[in-house]
């Protein structure tokens, strides 16, 4: 195969890829430069491609290149920020990753810059930080806007569940760090928010943050606040650390956070004040900290998703929700509950279930949890809207979901002769979605493929998690 080939399959690949891609050879000339790249920098790729980057891009400072440090001191640059003006005048902020294309004579003879536009993450932080800030500031006048659970809430007398109870009691006596494992659907935020409000720490602010929802440039933000003039439209906004002060934060999927933003996070811990994005003030503040995994926490820390001086930091104490598969002896007092709360909001006037139907949901194991749980009573509430006992016929159970295959997803199989694979592989994403609320993580589990393989498929079907 010909050089000018390989440089072919090269630009066509980087025409195929989100990112933005630069590749400049060892003297300098750019050899490819993406459709992506030139809209993100605003930049007409005939003005690059060709041409010593140095001279299209002299408005970059050199200290600030991450391509010239690449070529000429053969330095890897990974998830760095950059903020500049391009020739128009728009300012611009990237995340870029560099890196020097070195061959088996040890000499640098290209760089290959990757790049995402962040522009409007960051403008959407201070847009966020400022929504929650208004629902907090409305939340301390009375009105319906969030629930707050206690240990009250907390349904079951199945033994090992109430030493979970007594043990997150305890955690509520004291500020220290505590970590809740259990699966999807397990309860994880009632327990936080049972150790809140049932600590000295009640009268102060429960906020709660999902760490897999958001990517590293936006969590930063919304975690530790925004100064003014730190990106465009930027202004000095408190994070939730901050709006939290005194209270506790609740840190959902703390596995999910990226690395890099988990070593800040530790320094937070160490030395209880945070400095917001872009700001050069240390503010110090008071918050415990609450973190979820529904994972095996051994897992995460031998495959480095959570780092191991940050794991020390966080368990204090450990609390395990066991899995409703393995307290079935509380799925009785559980439907009892699920059918007082749902009957009215679904307009059901059913009041109790039979022998025959509660046999039936006793008899599957719901990879769910007590989520899934809860969405079955409410679909048989709705089947049952005019009877006054949820019966066996008003019990849909997908079962499909605990017989799925491993990695391969072996186990879709189409429902009749017509569907097609790629159906029934949108069927039970669809499905999976539903039975996590919508969390993407959760359904990658039950579905034994990795989120970003789930994402994609989710992508190529059009498949929202709503």
């Amino acid at each position: 195969m010909e050089k000018v080939d390989y440089i072919d399959i090269i630009r066509t690949l980087a025409e195929h890829v989100e990112e933005g891609i630069h590749i400049v050879d060892s003297r300098g000339i750019t050899i490819t430069y993406s459709s992506k790249m030139a809209e993100l920098e605003k930049t007409k790729k005939e003005e690059v491609l060709g041409k010593v980057f140095r001279d299209v891009f002299s408005y970059i400072p050199e200290n600030q290149s991450t391509l010239l440090k690449a070529l000429t001191q053969a330095q890897t640059t990974e998830e760095y920020q950059q903020t500049y003006k391009n020739k128009y005048g728009k300012e611009i902020i990237t995340i870029n990753t560099t890196f020097p294309v070195i061959n088996s004579q040890d000499r640098v003879v290209a760089a290959i810059e990757i790049s995402r536009d962040v522009t409007e993450l960051k403008n959407m932080t201070h847009t966020i930080l400022g929504l929650r800030g208004a629902v907090e500031s409305n939340n301390k006048t009375p009105g319906p806007f969030l629930k707050k659970y206690t240990f009250d809430d907390l349904i079951g007398h199945n033994v090992i569940f109430l030493k979970s109870i007594e043990k997150a009691k305890k955690a509520a006596k004291n500020s220290a760090a505590v970590i809740i494992s259990g699966e999807t659907g397990t309860g994880k935020e009632l327990f936080a928010q049972g150790i809140h409000y049932g600590s000295a720490r009640k009268n102060k602010p429960f906020l709660a943050q999902n760490c897999a929802a958001l990517p590293e440039t936006l969590l930063e933000g919304i975690l530790f606040g925004t100064s003014k003039g730190g990106f465009t439209g930027a202004v000095d906004r408190p994070g939730i650390f901050e709006q939290a002060n005194g209270g506790t934060v609740l840190l959902d999927e703390i596995s999910a956070m990226p690395y890099a933003l988990q070593s800040k996070l530790l320094r937070v811990l160490q030395e209880n004040y945070i400095r917001r994005v872009g700001g050069q003030k240390d503010i110090p503040i008071d918050v415990r900290v609450i973190s979820t995994v529904n994972e095996s926490i051994n897992n995460l820390l031998e495959e480095n998703r959570l780092r191991r001086d940050l794991y020390y930091r966080l368990n204090n104490l450990h609390i395990d929700i066991v899995p409703l598969r393995d307290r079935k002896d509380d799925i009785p007092d559980l439907v009892r509950y699920f059918i007082e709360k749902n009957a009215k909001d679904y307009n059901s006037r059913a009041e109790k279930i039979s022998d025959k139907a509660m046999e039936a949901l006793l008899d599957y194991d719901y990879p769910g949890n007590i989520r899934e749980l809860e969405n079955i009573i409410i679909n048989a509430l709705m089947q049952a809207s005019s009877e006054k006992v949820i019966q066996l016929r008003h019990i849909y159970i997908d079962r499909s979901m605990s017989e799925i295959g491993v990695g391969d997803m072996g186990g879709i199989c189409p429902e009749n002769l017509y569907e097609t694979f790629e159906e029934a592989e949108k069927r039970m994403i669809k499905k999976a979605l539903y039975n996590q609320a919508g969390n993407v993580s959760g359904a990658a589990k039950i579905l034994k493929v990795k989120r970003q393989t789930l994402q994609y498929k989710m992508k190529k079907y059009g498949i929202d998690n709503c």
